[in-house]
């Protein structure tokens, strides 16, 4: 039986409403040109009907989840936060936008902002459950990957419009914000700047844990090789998150790669190229490398290194388990979590990279080092949000069979594996059929 949220008895009829809609994606321009010339009201009016729309197409896909996956507690409570904010949105639907809605509005958007905080580990958790109580086959982690990457995507899209709206309209203090940036986006964000932030609060877990760090070389320039300090128009915390990351992994591998007493560690570079279209920046390290066989690995949110945190867990390992921080990018405070006994770091942060039509990618020589590059529309009107659509090609997913290899390597490997497990039963002449 599915746990459904005791609040969707009357929220159905809602939900089905509203998932008929697609989200409306922004460019970081929009974003921006709106934020210039903020108006509440007309923030006000957008943002009632575009978060039940993206709410509601990401709570469809819930639905569709694995029974078993859906029985677990934390996704129970997971599903339970997303009806109770879907109902809180929707109270607004028909109001005018006078000072005390908007007050109202605005007060519960910080509401539903708390409540979500811990969505992304509560979820990760549940997905842990399923692991430990259920063998989970192909299918089943093939949808929850599928899912969890656009209901994380989703959540990041939520949260940016939430942050915009409360840190324009909302009881701010003026201390948290630079003067420049408009709500979280900052039109001139200095990436190496950022960079260096991240690197200084890696380094600082980094020698916490390990008593020793690598030193960072930070190389700027312009397509055509000259130095330069590159700045555009992005989110510093979206960055900030995806290169703490990338520095704690690079980190931890020089380290224990190289030995944590000698004396000079190969140093962390990183590039930061601005180019016609995208933006570029390059982590390089000496960290020993991956195998090929695990990289693909590395972004699958049931696949992990590190050991995996347990419910009880406040604080754990440095660099290879669940804590939190408080960190300032650029003045804008932060409440970063990390979660490498998940694995989700890297996952995660490529949904980052990817909001507005980035990437991260990792390339790495096995026994050398690992080059991780983080790319970004070099144009403010081309970094459109990427966003999940609830619709029939999403729907069938869910639905799909389980796909036979068609390739004679992963062919081999199944026969392999049948006639591994017939063999002890089987007779002569069975065993030798296909050999």
């Amino acid at each position: 039986m599915r746990v459904v949220a005791p609040l969707w008895s009357h929220l159905a009829k809602m939900l089905d409403f509203y998932s008929q809609f697609n989200p409306s994606p922004l460019s970081i321009k929009q974003f921006i040109d709106f934020g210039l010339n903020a108006c509440e009201r007309k923030s006000f009016v957008f943002l009632r009907k575009e978060l039940p729309v993206r709410l509601a197409n990401i709570m469809k896909e819930i639905a569709l989840l694995p029974e078993n996956l859906l029985r677990m507690p934390s996704v129970g409570m997971v599903n339970q936060w997303y009806a109770t904010s879907f109902d809180e949105i929707i109270q607004f639907e028909k109001n005018d936008p006078s000072n005390s809605t908007l007050h109202d509005f605005c007060s519960s958007l910080v509401k539903i902002r708390n409540r979500h905080a811990d969505v992304v580990q509560t979820m990760a958790q549940g997905v842990l459950e399923l692991k430990e109580s259920h063998e989970v086959d192909n299918q089943t982690e093939n949808s929850v990957q599928y899912f969890l990457d656009r209901f994380y995507m989703s959540r990041i899209s939520i949260r940016m419009l939430i942050n915009q709206h409360t840190l324009l309209f909302g009881q701010q203090p003026p201390s948290l914000l630079t003067s420049r940036q408009v709500g979280c986006i900052d039109p001139v964000c200095d990436l190496g700047s950022v960079v260096k932030d991240a690197y200084e609060n890696a380094r600082f877990l980094c020698d916490q844990y390990y008593l020793n760090s690598p030193e960072l070389v930070l190389k700027e320039q312009n397509e055509l090789g000259v130095a330069s300090e590159i700045r555009i128009v992005y989110v510093p915390s979206h960055l900030y998150h995806m290169l703490f990351e990338l520095f704690k992994n690079a980190m931890r591998a020089v380290v224990e790669h190289h030995g944590s007493n000698q004396d000079a560690l190969p140093p962390i570079e990183v590039t930061i190229v601005k180019g016609k279209e995208d933006v570029c920046v390059k982590m390089s390290d000496r960290g020993g490398g991956i195998p090929r066989s695990v990289v693909d690995q590395l972004f699958k949110y049931m696949y992990s290194t590190a050991p995996q945190p347990s419910k009880s867990d406040a604080h754990t390992v440095p660099l290879a388990g669940n804590f939190k921080m408080t960190n300032s990018v650029n003045g804008n405070v932060q409440h970063e979590t990390t979660i490498a006994g998940y694995g989700y770091g890297l996952p995660i942060s490529r949904l980052y990279a990817r909001y507005f039509h980035g990437d991260l990618m990792l390339m790495s020589c096995d026994g050398h080092g690992t080059d991780a590059i983080v790319y970004m529309k070099a144009l403010s009107d081309e970094a459109n949000e990427l966003l999940p659509v609830f619709n029939k090609t999403s729907t069938k997913f869910y639905r799909s069979s389980i796909q036979m290899g068609d390739w004679s390597g992963r062919v081999a490997t199944y026969i392999s594996k049948v006639k591994a497990n017939r063999q002890s039963t089987a007779s002569p002449s069975e065993v030798s059929v296909g050999s």
